[in-house]
């Protein structure tokens, strides 16, 4: 029988504009290299980004919550120039913060195999 994923909880913020720029360049990159360069794509970085820390000031270490929070906020952006939408852009941060972590994101848990 399958088993629920467990929540990955992120430990609390420590320095937020340290980790904001970090998750902005991070996010860029991915953004860039997924596709094409656009210049739209280090405007939903920096938004996205300050989504995230704005949610982590907050008291939010929850990774499935300040995902939730990304796509619920990047709604409201204008993603006429870009090959992405809000549902794309919250799951390559999570992807990038489960990197961090060192958690692989490619093939789900293989604990059982």
């Amino acid at each position: 029988m399958s088993q629920p994923i467990p929540p990955i909880v992120l430990p609390p913020v420590e320095n937020p504009e340290k980790e904001r720029s970090w998750l902005k360049k991070s996010l860029h990159q991915w953004l860039d290299n997924e596709f094409i360069p656009e210049l739209v794509n280090e405007t939903i970085a920096n938004r996205a980004a300050q989504i995230f820390i704005r949610h982590r000031l907050e008291g939010e270490n929850d990774l499935g919550s300040l995902v939730i929070a990304i796509v619920t906020e990047m709604q409201s952006f204008d993603f006429q120039k870009s090959f992405y939408s809000e549902f794309a852009i919250a799951n390559a941060v999570s992807d990038i913060i489960l990197q961090s972590l060192g958690i692989d994101t490619c093939c789900g848990n293989n604990q059982n195999n």
